[in-house]
């Protein structure tokens, strides 16, 4: 699920939007999969991760150099893919999931939406640098735009801003654990975010047999959970790897940033969640706040910010 070829700048930067749009239709699928299909959120978090992980791995396993490469993983590397594994998908997505089943989607986008200002903080307080102007201004406006948003009536719940803050924290600490998984040039990233994945998926599956017990889903149900798992996942990461090969930080860290937007759009649109003046002038806000501060520190990813 990798390529060699590398795409035009114009190709890239519209595999990249189309990537991000992907991405944030996920938040309206997955709310119709908890609200009309009445999935459980880790069980539902579980399917759509477990899934995914299947066909990775099958890829991996099906390729020789892969293969030889997992073959030869040392005992460290992969025992900080497991811990990438259980950060990033078993308590991050898994709280992602419970967020958006407990309060608009907008408001745990805007939540989630701090993640590569917390990143930018912890990478800079570990290599003891300043931040500079531009990050403070970013900093500055984000903090405005979340004071604008949350002023208003945002449907915030105990529950959701709770499973929401874990998600926050657990993503930066996985983005900072996934820079240093994939830092080894040998190592292919499809291996690395097979490997974790899986253990993610394993976690949340025990999760929620344990919790929610076994699920009764429909074919419908099953459908929205194939597309996030084959197209929004599977397919969207390698999408996103492709274009992070001609984009640069700037660009890439740009076009990542729309996805706050862009889930406050669709769900306007298909989940009837109107934002208010304060809340679209907050949204806009911390979507430039954040902008300039991950375009100030952060290098291009291969992962994305947040991406239930």
């Amino acid at each position: 699920m990798s390529s060699d070829r590398h795409p035009s700048h114009a190709a890239a930067i519209a595999i990249a939007l189309l990537v991000t749009f992907l991405w944030s239709s996920s938040w309206i699928l997955i709310r119709w999969g908890l609200d009309d299909e009445a999935l459980r959120p880790i069980t539902f978090a579980a399917l759509r991760y477990g899934l995914a992980a299947l066909l990775l791995v099958g890829w991996v396993l099906a390729r020789r150099p892969h293969r030889d490469a997992l073959a030869q993983l040392d005992r460290s590397l992969l025992a900080r893919v497991v811990v990438l594994g259980v950060v990033f998908y078993a308590l991050t997505q898994g709280a992602q999931f419970v967020a958006i089943d407990n309060q608009p989607a907008a408001t745990t986008s805007l939540v989630l939406a701090w993640t590569p200002l917390l990143v930018a903080g912890l990478a800079t307080r570990s290599l003891k640098e300043s931040p500079s102007g531009r990050q403070l201004i970013g900093a500055v406006l984000v903090a405005i735009g979340a004071w604008l948003y949350f002023a208003g009536n945002l449907g915030a719940t105990t529950i959701g801003m709770a499973a929401a803050l874990v998600g926050l924290g657990a993503g930066a600490a996985g983005a900072l654990l996934g820079r240093h998984v994939n830092r080894p040039a040998d190592v292919s990233p499809v291996i690395i975010t097979a490997l974790s994945m899986a253990v993610g998926a394993a976690i949340l599956v025990t999760v929620g047999l344990v919790a929610e017990g076994l699920p009764d889903v429909s074919i419908r149900a099953w459908l929205i959970i194939a597309w996030l798992a084959v197209i929004n996942t599977a397919l969207a990461f390698t999408w996103w790897n492709l274009s992070l090969r001609r984009l640069s930080a700037v660009e890439s860290a740009g076009i990542n940033n729309t996805m706050l937007i862009q889930i406050a759009a669709l769900a306007w649109i298909f989940l009837d969640e109107q934002p208010g003046t304060p809340e679209l002038g907050g949204i806009l806000l911390v979507s430039i706040g954040v902008f300039l501060t991950q375009t100030t520190i952060l290098k291009p990813s291969r992962s994305p910010r947040y991406a239930p």
